[in-house]
């Protein structure tokens, strides 16, 4: 068996696995316009690590399938983060609104 592939593989697979999580996480963001229930700090500790993950692959000279999904999934992650500004603002707006009433 060729553990070098099956790396790979098995890589691939944790990859898409957290990178279908996203799109989700965005359109619930989009749908929801409320930054509650969101942790920023989480979100900036995912993409710290799908950068370290690019670094290291970058290092190594690894580059394959999954070096590219690192960037689309740290894409999602960062979309998901302005998401988590725009809904902050709203949320502000909205809570400033019911106090003025």
């Amino acid at each position: 068996m060729d553990f070098k592939l099956l790396s790979e593989i098995l890589e691939m697979i944790m990859i898409i696995s957290f990178g279908v999580s996203w799109p989700i996480s965005i359109l619930r963001s989009l749908r929801a316009r409320s930054a509650k229930g969101k942790s920023l700090l989480f979100m900036f500790f995912i993409c710290l690590g799908y950068f370290c993950g690019i670094t290291a692959k970058t290092i190594k000279g690894d580059i394959n399938l999954a070096y590219y999904f690192y960037y689309l999934n740290v894409t999602m992650v960062m979309i998901d983060i302005a998401l988590y500004f725009r809904n902050r603002k709203l949320d502000r707006e909205a809570e400033a609104e019911k106090e003025n009433k």
